[in-house]
């Protein structure tokens, strides 16, 4: 038990694109497995955090207005590069932890200390979306969408 969060990277697959026709092939090949039902989207996971209540907070705060239901929610490329940009910030001055990123208590949410690992949830955080925003076929064709578990 515990806060398991994650942010999936989807995909609308159209019939009608002629730069989903390859894709739309193979998914077709997959119907059978579905009763006959197209199957309309591609979703993978792109980033797992377990415990890091502190990113948890940001994301129910910025993208959930402030309702946190455990619900899938859209999350723009903006707000991608805003938690980038503060995390960033925090492990250049960690004495901005506190304001910026803030820790967030809950049922088996983990630690509420400026430890080391905030810190290396921060910097993984940091690494991974950089690594997304570093390829432009992901980043411009795909969704991102955040959902926790708790």
């Amino acid at each position: 038990m515990g806060l398991d969060m994650y942010l999936y990277a989807k995909r609308y697959v159209s019939e009608y694109s002629p730069g989903d026709k390859a894709l739309r092939s193979e998914l077709d090949k997959l119907t059978e497995l579905t009763g006959g039902f197209p199957i309309q989207e591609v979703s993978c996971e792109v980033m797992y955090w377990r415990k890091a209540n502190a990113i948890h907070k940001w994301f129910v705060k910025n993208v959930q207005d402030g309702v946190d239901n455990c619900a899938s929610h859209y999350v723009s490329r903006d707000k991608l590069e805003k938690l980038m940009e503060l995390c960033k910030e925090v492990l250049d001055n960690h004495k901005k932890a506190n304001d910026l990123l803030p820790t967030g208590s809950g049922f088996f949410f983990g630690a509420i200390d400026y430890d080391e690992y905030y810190f290396e949830e921060l910097q993984s955080t940091v690494t991974r979306l950089e690594r997304l925003f570093s390829n432009p076929e992901i980043m411009d064709n795909f969704q991102f969408e955040y959902q926790s578990s708790w």
